[in-house]
């Protein structure tokens, strides 16, 4: 099926791709010339997290620290110690799990500027299984005080939040992806960490979506569109800090929320918004991810398709919430 999405025709097949890792890559390289303070580490995945270039031109800046995870926070955080900004890259269901004690005694509460690169989010890692998804991830560290969590739309989302991402004070989790993405910004915007970008104004419903769910639901919004019902876009790229006006602002003009992740729907993004609803706004709602379970082994689309994370699950979803 060929669609109409910000005068691209999409068909999943020929829809144009970059991935994040490679923009998160560029950026960092554009940081280290500009700031001696940058430094990588990588816990056997510099090639994965596209931090390799940056290792061979600034060798004495960029370190392998091995299948080691929990020594990788450790090694980033007694470096932001001493002043430096180190980015710790590596696979992020490894990272949510074996390093979150690191994460957050030595980074969350000390403060310490230590940027955490978690590629291979959600379940980009399909056909490895369980054991390499991450779905877990937003809801385990936007539960710790100080973190700032990041979910990029693209890669030209996540080239330009690396940026702010260094600059931010304290620590980061900045989610990215494993395969290409498909493209949703093609207009050069910026991004602001904690402030949401209103792809859509809505009616009927408004759809809001981080990661590479925003291309879908931009898509569910078109397709909803050709049966009359106006469906409201946000890109919620920082789960932490939510922007709040963005949330409340669509709930009054639209008077029901879709939230869109990949991810369990208990305690990421659908979280963070049905915590904000509940306590100033209540707002009829409905949460779009795995539901409470672990996703089965199989490439990483198909996997998507089979738990209505595609434009035509989300638009499926919120036909019948409006529709009933």
């Amino acid at each position: 099926m060929s669609m109409q999405i910000s005068g691209l025709a999409f068909d999943p097949a020929t829809h144009p791709r970059r991935s994040t890792r490679v923009a998160f890559g560029e950026a960092l390289m554009e940081l280290a010339e500009r700031d001696l303070r940058i430094v990588a580490l990588a816990a056997d995945s510099a090639r994965l997290c596209c931090t390799w270039d940056f290792n061979e031109k600034h060798p004495d800046r960029g370190f392998n620290i091995g299948i080691a995870e929990q020594n990788l926070i450790g090694m980033a955080a007694g470096m932001a110690s001493c002043g430096l900004i180190p980015f710790a890259c590596s696979y992020a269901p490894f990272l949510q799990s074996r390093a979150i004690e690191q994460i957050r005694n030595d980074c969350a509460y000390t403060k310490l500027p230590v940027k955490i690169m978690a590629t291979a989010a959600g379940i980009q890692m399909g056909t490895a299984g369980s054991t390499h998804h991450a779905t877990e991830d937003l809801a385990i560290l936007r539960s710790i005080a100080n973190m700032t969590v990041v979910v990029p739309a693209d890669a030209h989302a996540t080239y330009k939040l690396t940026f702010k991402v260094a600059e931010w004070p304290g620590p980061v989790w900045l989610r990215t992806g494993r395969d290409p993405e498909f493209v949703v910004y093609t207009d050069g915007r910026d991004f602001e960490i904690g402030k949401a970008v209103v792809l859509r104004e809505g009616r009927d419903a408004t759809i809001i979506a981080c990661g590479n769910l925003v291309l879908h639901a931009l898509l569910a919004a078109d397709l909803l569109a050709q049966e009359g019902l106006r469906i409201g876009v946000i890109d919620m790229h920082t789960i932490k800090p939510l922007d709040r006006e963005a949330v409340l602002k669509a709930a009054r003009e639209t008077g029901r929320i879709v939230t869109a992740e990949e991810h369990n729907v208990i305690g990421g993004l659908g979280g963070a918004v049905a915590e904000v609803l509940a306590q100033e706004q209540p707002t009829p709602m409905r949460m779009i991810g795995l539901n409470d379970i672990f996703a089965s082994i199989g490439p990483t689309y198909d996997l998507m398709k089979k738990y209505g994370l595609t434009y035509e699950g989300v638009a499926d979803t919120v036909r019948k919430f409006v529709r009933g």
